[in-house]
């Protein structure tokens, strides 16, 4: 998992909380991911499967996409599909994605990049692995997260932000046990480079085998815990937790973490997706790409796809003829 590392005992710390003042956020449920597979064909875990809108609020969907070594010729992507009245967040760990919209955002991303794409009023996009990956097949690894967007935000123009690794504040736990990696919204002060519409916090924790950690938490915010890798506990009771599985938080000021002092051979540490964010409590009316407040706007937004106010295939992603 070569997302961007550092030495932690150089990096600025984030305060252990007093379990005397700030009180512990209760672990709530531990889910796991079913597996299904999306686009043209790659695997993924379905995150938040089976956990109620209400408790998930601003976030609506999850994907761990992957984690898959393709042989020359099957890599897969999708194709060219619509989104409007939300933003799509996707993070690289391992390989290499390509990302192409019609307002002109894309690029590249692999190793810790993110790409965070606004959707807002309605864009058309597509995400697939390059060509040369194609060719000679590889790794794959990264997560997928949609991120609700207010009523007064859903016809914002669309946005894309190219977040590379090296933006990405770095931080370390308090004993130097564990790595975080700050893609958006704060933690104890320090900000990550993501700018979004609706108030959130996105941080990869890397916790090394037998460490612990506790970290604070905006207490008006929720708060989830993905493992990507590795196993360990959440909570002050130590519930075990293992790859693919999320843990859901109730209220309190603060999350704890621990490793199992055993990991498996492949995935040394326990990796953590952190995520929390301002619940919006706005009526969620979602059918495929689209996520709006009523009914009737899901209607619209079909038919503005249909009439081509989304926006046009660039020239250059056009099949050759």
């Amino acid at each position: 998992m070569p997302a961007i590392t550092a030495d932690t005992l150089t990096l600025p710390r984030v305060s252990t909380p007093d379990p005397a003042t700030v009180a512990e956020r209760p672990v709530r449920a531990v889910s796991t991911a079913p597996t299904g597979y999306e686009g043209e064909g790659f695997p993924v875990r379905r995150a938040f499967a089976g956990i109620s809108s209400a408790v998930l609020d601003p976030f609506i969907h999850m994907d761990q996409m992957g984690e898959v070594e393709y042989a020359p010729g099957e890599p897969k992507g999708t194709p060219w599909h619509p989104h409007r009245g939300f933003e799509t967040v996707t993070y690289m760990l391992d390989g290499v994605f390509e990302h192409a919209d019609s307002h002109g955002g894309g690029g590249l991303i692999t190793n810790g990049d993110t790409q965070w794409m606004t959707a807002g009023s309605g864009i058309l996009h597509i995400e697939k692995p390059p060509e040369d990956l194609v060719v000679s097949g590889g790794l794959f690894h990264g997560v997928q997260l949609w991120v609700n967007l207010p009523r007064a935000s859903k016809f914002t123009p669309p946005r894309y932000q190219d977040i590379r690794a090296t933006q990405a504040k770095l931080l370390s736990s308090d004993d130097g046990g564990a790595l975080l990696r700050v893609i958006a919204g704060g933690i104890d002060g320090h900000e990550g480079p993501g700018s979004t519409y609706t108030p959130i916090t996105m941080i990869h924790a890397t916790v090394s085998p037998g460490a612990r950690l506790r970290i604070p938490w905006r207490a008006d915010f929720n708060a989830l815990g993905y493992v990507l890798a590795g196993n360990g506990t959440v909570g002050t009771g130590e519930r075990p937790v293992h790859k693919g599985q999320l843990a859901v938080f109730g209220d309190g000021g603060a999350l704890t973490f621990g490793a199992a002092t055993s990991q498996p051979a492949a995935e040394p540490n326990l990796e953590l997706l952190l995520l929390g964010g301002l619940p919006i409590r706005e009526p969620v009316v979602q059918y495929g790409p689209f996520v709006m407040n009523t009914r009737e706007e899901v209607v619209a937004a079909f038919e503005d796809y249909q009439a081509g106010r989304f926006g046009v295939v660039p020239a250059e992603h056009l099949p050759h003829t």
